[in-house]
């Protein structure tokens, strides 16, 4: 089976490492839209060095959008899976919002990555990441996309999902609880999002 690697870029070492401990056949950049001149150099280095043996894509998404970078990194996830590949994911070759945004995609999609990994700055360690998940229901996302979509009405809520307002309202604690709704209001936070995508 083939497999890809998945990974942000700000330098080139990180990457380099990945591609010498999984032996990807595919490589997935996730860069900055408007990347600086220290990351094209990296990727063009990429290209010369591994280019004619793997093949390698570019994938720009945001740099400090957490949520859109998580979405970004969902979506190749699901691209690679459908067709019929590994994945392992590498968080440490970007910027902190990036990398935690790219390890969020991971578990918004736990169940199609293989392994989630961190190689550290000093000595190219490579450690791998727990894969986990975001642990809520089919109900409590079905509450987040509403409230997401601007229902604010614990009685509408309600008779949508179909469940008491009770039940609504227990879920809703448990959201607000976890910080995926705003404590003072019916809005979605940006943990919230992430859980849904």
């Amino acid at each position: 089976m083939e497999n890809t690697l998945i990974s942000t870029i700000y330098s080139l070492e990180p990457v380099m490492a990945c591609i010498t401990q999984f032996s990807p056949n595919r490589i997935v950049l996730l860069r900055e839209e408007d990347a600086p001149e220290k990351i094209t150099e990296a990727e063009r280095m990429l290209q010369e060095t591994v280019g004619k043996v793997l093949e390698i894509e570019s994938k720009p998404t945001s740099i400090y959008n957490v949520v859109l970078v998580a979405r970004d990194t969902a979506d190749v996830i699901e691209e690679e899976y459908a067709n019929g590949r590994k994945i392992v994911v590498n968080i440490s070759g970007g910027r902190k919002p990036q990398a935690l945004g790219a390890l969020f995609g991971c578990y918004a999609r736990q169940d199609m990555v293989e392994k989630i990994v961190y190689v550290t700055e000093e000595d190219k360690n490579i450690i791998d990441l727990p894969i986990l998940n975001f642990g809520i229901s089919k109900t409590k996302r079905i509450i987040l996309e509403e409230i997401k979509q601007g229902e604010n009405n614990v009685k509408n809520l309600s008779t949508r999902i179909g469940i008491s307002r009770g039940m609504t309202y227990n879920h809703i604690r448990e959201l607000r609880e976890m910080g995926l709704i705003d404590p003072d209001t019916l809005n979605i936070t940006s943990a919230g999002e992430l859980a849904i995508i």
